[in-house]
């Protein structure tokens, strides 16, 4: 099978919002004019209303409510609301997926974007807001191929179950591809910066790569510790289990082993958007 047989199923694509999309092609832009961009946001009802509820819930603490997206600027700034607008339209981009947990996926999609860019704010080369955006979409190849192929996609995590092989064997074995790559193909195809393709397609192991990408052992490291809530591991064990050559790659600073507690008790503050 061809990775381009899952992009030429234009119907069973995700239906990212074109603001939400201009918004992630302009994150390399120094220049890029935010206000315009918060203006369209504000004309986009569904996603406005997604994210003032989120911007008003007990997670953000703001002692006044948030009417209006340009308010919404104003207290949370426009990065944090550019993470949000990004959330939102992106997990709003498909209703129902066969044979996945939609809202289980989108909730471990917000965990690792928020320790993503918790890394690249401790990184001296990555860009935090970037981090945060591959993060989120560092499993879209997956979500392609459920909404594609779903039989496919089972078939692939029963051969997973019964041989006990890793994901990457299984879909090699079973596509001729990764689910990593047909994400960096879907976010070529819609025009995104091109390192979030190649933090996508890098990010499980970033160190087999000839000229591994900084974002993708970003998104890597994100990825040890969401493994490690997931399975409920003390700080100690996620001590043990930290790749440093993986943080090298990154460039965060040599002290982030010492505070990994705070990235273990972290919470995305992101479900309430899959209501």
């Amino acid at each position: 099978m061809e990775i381009q047989a899952l992009l030429e199923q234009t119907d069973r694509l995700p239906n990212v919002p074109e603001v939400v999309r201009q918004l992630i092609q302009q994150l390399n832009n120094p220049a890029a004019d935010y206000g315009e961009i918060a203006e369209k946001v504000g004309k986009d009802q569904t996603l406005s209303l997604k994210i003032l509820r989120l911007v008003n819930s007990a997670h953000f603490g703001l002692s006044n409510k948030v009417s209006s997206i340009d308010q919404a600027v104003v207290l949370l700034g426009m990065s944090r609301l550019k993470t949000l607008v990004i959330a939102s339209g992106l997990s709003g981009s498909v209703k129902e997926v066969e044979g996945l947990d939609l809202k289980k996926f989108w909730s471990e999609s917000f965990r690792v974007a928020a320790l993503a860019k918790w890394f690249a704010e401790r990184s001296t080369q990555v860009e935090p807001d970037m981090a945060f955006t591959a993060g989120l979409i560092h499993n879209i190849g997956r979500l392609l191929l459920h909404l594609a192929q779903p039989m496919r996609a089972q078939a692939i995590q029963t051969l997973i179950e019964e041989k006990g092989c890793s994901r990457s064997d299984a879909e090699t074995e079973r596509l001729g591809f990764t689910t990593p790559e047909a994400g960096q193909a879907l976010l070529d195809m819609w025009k995104f910066p091109s390192e979030l393709g190649l933090a996508v397609r890098q990010h499980k192991q970033p160190a087999s790569f000839e000229d591994p990408s900084a974002l993708a052992a970003v998104v890597n490291l994100a990825c040890v510790v969401n493994a490690s809530i997931r399975r409920g591991d003390d700080l100690a064990t996620l001590q043990s289990k930290f790749p440093a050559d993986i943080a090298e790659l990154a460039g965060t600073s040599p002290d982030t082993i010492g505070n990994l507690d705070e990235a273990l008790n972290m919470e995305s503050g992101l479900d309430g958007l899959n209501d």
